[in-house]
């Protein structure tokens, strides 16, 4: 996600509510007016502060206490902005191979594989762009290997 989008998805506020303002990123979600000092949370600071006052608060309750969405709390669960309870008889799945997790896409061992073979796409792509280069820009001569500029001692 990239910064506008997470700017629309998580609902972060602009100008102040107060005063119209401009609201100056704190940190963890939070918003300060840089004119009348105004406090205010995007979507995942207002998750935030409600589940570090209520561990183990379900997604529903979270919604009702705060108006974010479960979609946009199930979100943040997916990005690993914010994780399960320990406690919790909820638990997310692995993309790949089903295994519970807390928070994120994969478990820990399909996020290895996963990296792994971006890692090799990666490598494979860098080959192929490195062999139509020197294709391209070697000389591709039957003298290659042979320098290319020789002084003639008769001149």
């Amino acid at each position: 996600m990239d910064g506008l989008e997470l700017i629309d998805a998580y609902h972060v506020p602009i100008h102040c509510e107060k005063c119209s303002g401009v609201m100056v990123y704190q940190g963890v979600g939070e918003y300060k007016c840089e004119r009348c000092g105004f406090i205010d949370y995007d979507d995942y600071g207002k998750v935030r502060c409600y589940i570090e006052k209520r561990k183990g608060a379900t997604a529903m309750e979270v919604e009702a206490a705060t108006g974010v969405s479960q979609r946009t709390i199930r979100r943040m669960l997916k990005d690993a902005r914010i994780e399960v309870a320990n406690d919790s008889q909820m638990f997310l799945r692995c993309e790949l191979c089903g295994k519970s997790i807390r928070s994120g896409r994969y478990c820990a061992e399909c996020e290895m594989k996963v990296h792994r073979k971006f890692e090799d796409q990666q490598r494979a792509a860098h080959l192929k762009n490195m062999q139509e280069h020197t294709h391209v820009y070697g000389s591709g001569h039957s003298d290659e290997g042979h320098r290319r500029f020789v002084h003639d001692k008769n001149q």
